[in-house]
């Protein structure tokens, strides 16, 4: 994540109560968005198209599909909102009122993407100087007059720009409240104040009596981003490692695979993990490989095995603990998982997956070989150990996951999701009790048809109705009737009186109430035999 730091203040024209301004910054574990509204004075509802154009902005790239440029989802959000708000305004006034201005950042990595409409501005202010990064749509310098707002045409277009970012660069987004306000020098020498400072001067300035809505977004780089960082080391790709050789103090032992070696240092096991040679020719590879080690380093939870990135290595590697257990799919050659323990199991993956969600990330290949279960005694624990596959939600990755436990929908390239990570969940739980694959094994780059799964107790009868329902309700192959959220699956798990029994799409309705037809049947046929009975003996 970027280290960033970042303020942000508005004050109403005059003695307003309301500003028609409004302004929003949300950062997560990807990206950072600012957004500056200023609502059009002279439309009926400004202020209404500014808090809608905010909002809509910073949910959508909460949802954004991951295969689309930061360009492409800017540019495709700003043509939507702004085609919504130039309809609503021919229905509701029969004429455009919903106007906006709008000035837009979206920081990932180093980069920063932004865009425009009318005269709200970003500024870059670096090394002292101040630069405006937006252009103002407006008839001629010094005009008030906008050739440009949200939604007062049918189409919009915006002026977007692209920057490279450094330490302690400063990103300023503002309404024209602010900049006609001061001079750009004024701005210059007082930004590292913050924005509660800079407004609060433009309303001291004019005698607390703005004249006009003043807002103000400041968005500070405190530290280069890390994974750029680590992608800018100059460190050699290993090649041709070997049993004994040691690198920076770690004696390798064996290899799992050409990346993976057990080593020792200092009479403790560990577990380095290097970049792939293929990372030598092909720069996606390193940047994934980089992006795994970097996910290691930082998602520090039980679930996972610690990880750290040497300061002073000479290669491209990192380092894991070295956890003392069995593979989970090596167990299942022999014996299938007891229920208390897949329970347990489950509920780790949940707790896992709702962890990943904070950052915006799913694991994307969940499955028995990528679980290690460790006991002691009565006590059993598990861990998941590879980071390989971990990225965003909702981005669109086919190379993600291994096929017997995708879900259909990822077979159509639709984007990764908590519902899918559910899926692979359920597929797991059926398989650890039953050592079946429910829809059959499925090879890679098979085109698999999917048919009703058996109940998982067709296979082994120890286990519960209300564990098999939440099985086979997260592995439904309609997304309708499977879990949306993990919390969902995490409160059944947890409340097994509370589980409804399952049924699929096309069960018929007796099949579905099958024991209460009969039961009912019996109590109708007894009742009937009990009055025959009194009929007959009154004769």
């Amino acid at each position: 994540m970027q280290d960033i730091k970042y303020s942000a203040f508005g004050l109403a024209k005059g003695r307003d109560l309301t500003s028609d301004d409004f302004y929003a910054i949300n950062s997560n574990a990807n990206i950072t968005i600012g957004v500056v509204c200023d609502g059009v004075g002279s439309a009926e509802a400004g202020a209404e198209a500014a808090k809608r154009v905010t909002n809509y902005l910073l949910n959508n790239f909460k949802i954004r599909p991951r295969a689309w440029s930061i360009e492409k989802s800017i540019r495709t959000f700003i043509s939507s909102i702004n085609s919504i708000l130039y309809q609503e305004g021919i229905v509701n006034y029969e004429r455009a009122e919903l106007l906006t201005t709008l000035a837009l950042v979206v920081i990932e990595g180093n980069r920063l993407y932004g865009a425009n409409v009318g005269d709200s501005r970003v500024y870059l202010h670096r090394n002292g100087v101040l630069t405006q990064l937006s252009y103002d749509h407006i008839e001629q310098e010094g005009s008030h007059i906008l050739t440009q707002a949200l939604g007062g045409e049918e189409r919009v277009e915006p002026f977007y720009f692209e920057n490279i970012l450094s330490q302690n660069d400063k990103i300023l987004l503002c309404s024209d409240g602010l900049y006609n306000t001061f001079e750009s020098d004024f701005i210059e020498k007082n930004i590292h104040f913050g924005a509660h400072s800079l407004v609060k001067k433009a309303s001291f300035l004019t005698d607390d009596n703005l004249a006009d809505d003043t807002t103000a977004v400041i968005i500070e780089i405190l530290k280069d981003n890390e994974l750029t960082t680590l992608k800018q080391q100059k460190l050699p790709i290993a090649q041709d490692l070997k049993p004994q050789q040691i690198i920076d103090g770690y004696r390798l032992e064996k290899s799992f695979n050409d990346n993976t070696w057990e080593a020792f240092k200092k009479t403790k096991k560990y577990i380095l993990k290097f970049a792939p040679k293929e990372a030598i020719d092909d720069e996606k590879i390193l940047d994934l490989f980089i992006k795994e080690a970097w996910n290691a380093k930082r998602l520090k939870a039980d679930f996972f095995p610690k990880a750290v990135i040497p300061k002073n290595r000479t290669h491209r590697y990192y380092v894991m603990e070295r956890v003392n257990g069995q593979n989970l799919q090596e167990i299942l050659e022999s014996h299938t998982l007891r229920i208390d323990d897949a329970i347990k199991l489950g509920e780790l993956l949940l707790n896992m997956s709702q962890f990943l969600l904070k950052y915006d990330l799913v694991h994307g290949d969940i499955k028995p070989q990528n679980i290690m279960l460790l006991s002691e005694g009565q006590n059993t624990e598990f861990k998941i150990i590879d980071f390989g596959s971990i990225t965003e939600i909702f981005s669109i990755s086919s190379k993600a996951g291994t096929p017997s436990f995708l879900s259909p929908e990822r077979f159509l390239n639709e984007a990764l999701s908590e519902s899918s990570e559910i899926f692979s969940i359920g597929i797991t739980l059926y398989y650890a009790l039953t050592k079946k694959y429910p829809y059959g094994e499925i090879e890679p780059f098979q085109n698999p048809i999917f048919k009703e799964a058996k109940k998982p107790s067709f296979y082994n009868e120890k286990i519960p109705h209300w564990l098999e329902s939440i099985i086979l309700r997260a592995i439904a192959l309609d997304k309708e009737q499977r879990y949306s959220h993990y919390s969902e699956m995490a409160y059944e798990l947890k409340n097994p009186q509370k589980v409804a029994p399952f049924f699929s799409k096309g069960i018929p309705l007796l099949k579905q109430h099958e024991l209460t037809f009969y039961k009912g049947g019996f109590i109708i046929m007894t009742v009937i035999n009990f009055i025959l009975l009194i009929w007959m003996n009154s004769k």
